[in-house]
């Protein structure tokens, strides 16, 4: 799961614009670009490789909840994977890989009933509870419900890791991965859960901390705050979550192909629905690509390396689709001759203008009213506070 943006920042007619977050040319600089975000899930393959296979797309609508409309989403495509026979009784979950702009543990929660578990990534800031402790004999009182605090940001209340591995990678030098059961954050009646009625629930899961020596492009490599849908892991699924996790960027190789590539942010459309059947159309040329990959002969630069078939990138495969397009069979019929329309009448110019809309700050649900992207906002210089929830 991961959300990218279609920047229409001069669109001042196109409805249902979002500030999308985008990175700046500066160190830890992010610029809000007027756009259209779209949900996008796909399927991610194992091996050295970089195709994926997109399963579905969904525009963000100013208002709303994007874990809400990400477990809807997540629910229909695994419900058409059971459908189609592609997950039966008896194999295994299927894995949802996201960043942290997902919240895991509500992603949990809204997908119970489904053969799936969540894998997300954590803010550095956030603060997570234990299992409450056994009530005492003769103790009077509501019985507690969490337990100590698990502070990412203080290694004093970790306590001793119920996991770890060390690893030796090619790219990442020695990778140590610490684990920790039975931790969940403490919610409150706010935000999402605010339509939640009674207790709220307790989802435990599996904490994970990934270290590294180094990164490929000589950064200094941050440390990785996981969080698992499973209460518990082994020694082998610690190592398998976070290398699942690792492969989750090559969400990022699919996104630079449908827009450098294949134009998908090119068209200057103004209708959402316009773009949103673009969006399906520009899917479809790429699952095109995806199954002529075996069939597409290398036609290499001469400055690239050769190839195998089955090692072939997206781009070269969409280098040499030209002479198996030419092969393949056309489904559609002839086009019919037509003339082009008169079109309007000179000295008649258009007088009717089209509406302008403003641009929407944020997609969460507790933004009720749009608001113009020019207001200014305060901002502050005090440390921002950890996170509780």
């Amino acid at each position: 799961m991961d959300v990218t943006c279609w920047l229409r920042p001069e669109a001042h007619t196109c409805p249902q614009r979002v500030l999308c977050h985008t990175y700046g040319r500066g160190k830890d600089s992010h610029i809000g670009v007027p756009g259209w975000p779209y949900s996008f899930v796909t399927a991610v393959e194992a091996g050295r490789t970089s195709w994926t296979a997109p399963l579905d797309a969904r525009r963000l609508a100013p208002g709303d909840d994007a874990a809400t409309v990400t477990a809807g989403q997540l629910r229909d495509v695994v419900q058409r994977l059971i459908d189609a026979r592609q997950w039966q009784p008896g194999d295994p979950d299927v894995w949802i890989v996201a960043d942290a702009g997902y919240d895991g543990p509500r992603l949990a929660f809204l997908l119970a009933d489904l053969p799936v578990q969540v894998l997300v990534r954590m803010r550095s800031d956030r603060v997570l509870r234990r299992p409450a402790p056994p009530r005492l004999p003769g103790t009077t009182g509501r019985p507690r419900r969490h337990g100590g605090e698990f502070i990412f940001g203080d290694p004093g209340s970790w306590g001793d890791p119920d996991v770890a591995t060390t690893t030796d990678t090619r790219l990442y030098g020695t990778a140590t991965a610490r684990a920790w059961h039975q931790l969940h954050p403490r919610l409150t009646h706010r935000t999402a859960w605010t339509s939640q009625h009674g207790p709220l629930p307790i989802i435990e899961g599996t904490v994970i901390l990934l270290t590294v020596d180094r990164l490929p492009s000589g950064a200094t490599a941050k440390p990785v705050w996981l969080w698992w849908s499973q209460p518990t892991a082994t020694t082998v699924e610690v190592d398998l979550l976070w290398q699942a996790f690792l492969r989750r960027f090559d969400i990022e190789h699919t996104f630079r192909m449908l827009k450098q590539t294949l134009g998908w942010t090119n068209p200057k459309l103004r209708d959402t629905h316009a773009a949103d059947r673009w969006t399906w159309l520009v899917l479809a040329v790429y699952t095109q690509l995806r199954l002529a990959r075996t069939a597409a002969r290398d036609l290499r630069r001469p400055w690239e390396r050769p190839a195998p078939t089955e090692r072939l990138s997206p781009a070269r495969v969409r280098r040499a689709f030209r002479h198996l397009r030419a092969k393949a069979g056309c489904p559609a019929a002839a086009p019919k001759p037509s003339r082009p329309g008169p079109g309007r009448p000179p000295g008649h110019p258009n007088r009717h203008r089209a509406a302008r809309h403003d641009v929407h700050i944020v997609t969460a649900a507790t933004s009720n009213k749009p608001t113009n992207s020019t207001k200014k906002t305060k901002t502050s210089n005090s440390p921002r506070p950890r996170r509780t929830g």
